[in-house]
């Protein structure tokens, strides 16, 4: 079995996607439009250009999205959840923190904490929340 995150976008899927292939060093294998879709997949005229599929993969894990249609599933602000980022290296933590809080709002700044050598959370330009932290390999625990 998989588990992957599944984040709705308020009609700007396609532009987070491409930023977070950018920055996240990811690489989006999929997106299907609602045009694209028999009968406009439900979505109306109004949702023919925008996601109602997306695939983005960063490493071996994926990233799945769609933008809101709002007769059926009207777009709601993410609320209790983060998406959590575990990066390599000090390095690309500030890096990626970097990168996702521009425009966005930092709700704790990156930084060394006693579990970890830097943490911090933010919510993004798009209204996704990230959790980013790096620590030390520890084999008690696969993500650090």
């Amino acid at each position: 079995m998989k588990l992957n995150a599944y984040l709705t976008f308020d009609g700007n899927c396609a532009e987070a996607f491409a930023y977070y292939a950018q920055h996240l060093g990811g690489q989006i294998v999929a997106a299907m439009k609602f045009g694209d879709a028999p009968e406009g997949g439900g979505g109306g005229p109004e949702m023919a250009d925008k996601i109602m599929h997306s695939c983005l993969m960063i490493g071996d894990q994926m990233l799945m999205g769609s933008d809101a249609v709002s007769q059926y599933c009207p777009y709601e602000p993410l609320k209790g959840i983060s998406i959590a980022l575990h990066p390599s290296s000090v390095e690309e933590a500030e890096r990626v923190f970097a990168a996702l809080s521009d425009g966005g709002k930092v709700e704790m700044a990156l930084e060394k904490t006693f579990w970890a050598e830097r943490f911090g959370t933010c919510t993004d330009q798009f209204g996704v929340p990230w959790m980013l932290n790096y620590s030390e390999p520890n084999p008690d625990c696969p993500a650090g």
